[in-house]
């Protein structure tokens, strides 16, 4: 039989479908690999204890004839800022270490409710804040192509899961990059849809006006089914659109069967091709233009010259909402509580706690974030961000007049060492200066593979952006991308990793 871990999930859609294969099956494979490797990657905070059980009710209902989706009895993995009632969730941090919520984020429900199997939760930076997945309060993840590198973050457990077959599919969060920034690095495909088009509700927040849950998969298609999954308006979520959304995954399957990219704009953003990237990234850059405008596309060069402030604005924006979205680990409600020895009020109680309990990017983050809300500098700094960030939002509306679609790499470079940048907390957020422009606006943005960089032979990612909610366009034209750059390649890039991620 046909290794199952290999297969995307919608091959393992097709094979469910005909009963080739059992739920049971497929899910026991992926658990299989994930107890061989995950050892040494570390992808995983959390296995289900239920994964087999949930598997078999599937395979019955199948035999059954009860109708079912399309990735009904193919395995998920979550990360961990989304609130799972039969799982902890910790946000990677100390503070919430072994709690179990009493609710499931709309998100995971949703999965529950379309027969996905959840595996477990993913690793990923404290409370989302960080770039590599080395500030996790439970040691970093490795990347599957080079286990002395970094997978990217925040949700670099959820991108090495995929990338080393332990799961076909997963949920991730991206506040700045931290879906596709990981994809790039680990050769997977991430989607950062259009900012309130998926629920955030029971995902932990970080930066609420930043935050948005997407898939992380190995393809665009498989994206593209998963976000079906996930997708669509929720009454608890005050910021979701109540949009009627169209089939992603037919966007996407009509990309791939097409596979022309005639008449279609892409435009180059001049401020995302920055001579600082490392060389290999560039290369890969702008040989993708080459092929994309041998195959029909037109090259049309973008200016969005507030792009240049953007990671000074985020870095303002984001430790702000954290300060505030933080606060109500209080060691009072729920979570860790430590006790000052001889006791203390209960101010005391807090301080101990969430010393104990933050790690050090956590608490760097939420100290910035009080002094830039702070009376008499609030106008100067969390204030003129916001303005920023609306001259971001024009010079977008400005690009897409004269592109139908946005590219850019979606990381400067490839998968840095683990230790490189940890004590370098400003070369660490640059990392994210492709990923946090489409943030700020609130637009939908994807990460897919775009070869393997000459001088270290690791992935490199290209960035697609669109118009917001036009995320079908960015799955139609993503999916057509991808099979023109694995045809120019002869074959999938992961199809090229190393001996941890093939065996």
């Amino acid at each position: 039989m046909t290794d199952l871990t290999r297969l995307t999930a919608a091959e393992l859609s097709e094979k469910l479908a005909s009963r080739e294969v059992s739920s049971v099956e497929v899910t026991k494979a992926h658990l299989d690999r994930i107890a061989a490797v995950d050892g040494e990657i570390h992808a995983f905070l959390h296995i289900s204890k239920d994964a087999i059980d949930t598997a078999e009710g599937v395979d019955v209902l199948r035999r059954t004839g009860s109708p079912l989706g399309p990735l009904a009895g193919v395995p998920i993995a979550i990360k961990d800022v989304l609130c799972t009632l039969d799982m902890p969730s910790t946000a990677g941090s100390r503070i919430l270490e072994g709690w179990v919520p009493p609710y499931d984020a709309t998100v995971v429900r949703k999965l529950r409710d379309a027969n996905l199997i959840p595996l477990g939760k993913t690793n990923m930076d404290e409370f989302a804040m960080g770039s590599s997945t080395e500030h996790s309060a439970y040691g970093p993840t490795h990347n599957p192509w080079d286990l002395d590198r970094i997978p990217g973050g925040s949700g670099g457990g959820s991108a090495a899961a995929v990338a080393a077959f332990e799961t076909p599919l997963a949920l991730g969060s991206d506040t700045g990059g931290s879906i596709r920034q990981p994809a790039a690095v680990t050769g997977s495909v991430g989607v950062k849809p259009t900012y309130g088009g998926v629920s955030r509700y029971g995902a932990i927040a970080l930066a609420s006006s930043l935050d948005q849950v997407g898939p992380v998969t190995r393809t665009v298609l498989d994206a593209a089914l998963l976000h079906d999954v996930i997708g669509g308006h929720d009454p608890r979520d005050s910021t979701s659109l109540r949009d009627e959304w169209p089939s992603f995954a037919a966007a996407a399957r009509k990309g791939r069967e097409n596979m022309s990219l005639k008449g279609v704009r892409v435009g180059v953003v001049k401020e995302l091709d920055a001579p600082g990237f490392q060389p290999g990234v560039s290369q890969r850059f702008h040989e993708t233009l080459d092929l994309l405008q041998k195959n029909g596309a037109e090259i049309v060069e973008v200016s969005a010259p507030n792009f240049e402030y953007a990671v000074a604005a985020y870095y303002l924006i984001l430790p702000a909402e954290a300060s505030s979205n933080l606060a109500k680990f209080d060691s009072v409600r729920f979570g860790l509580r430590v006790n000052p020895v001889g006791g203390g009020t209960v101010e005391d109680v807090m301080a101990a706690t969430r010393e104990a309990g933050f790690g050090a990017e956590v608490k760097r983050r939420v100290i910035l974030g009080t002094y830039a809300l702070s009376a008499g500098y609030y106008d100067a700094y969390y204030g003129s961000a916001q303005k920023v960030r609306t001259l971001i939002q024009r010079d977008f509306a400005s690009a897409f007049a004269l592109a139908d679609i946005l590219i850019s790499p979606s990381a400067p470079t490839t998968a840095f060492k683990i230790g490189e940048k940890i004590d370098d907390p400003l070369a660490m957020y640059l990392n994210d200066v492709t990923t946090i422009p489409a943030n700020l606006a609130g637009i939908p943005g994807m990460g897919l593979p775009m070869g393997l960089a000459p001088e270290d032979g690791l992935p490199t990612g290209l960035q697609l952006m669109a118009p917001a909610r036009a995320d079908a366009r960015l799955y139609e034209h993503g999916a057509a991308i991808e099979a023109l750059l694995e045809e120019s390649w002869g074959r999938t890039l992961l199809s090229q990793a190393p001996e941890l991620a093939t065996r």
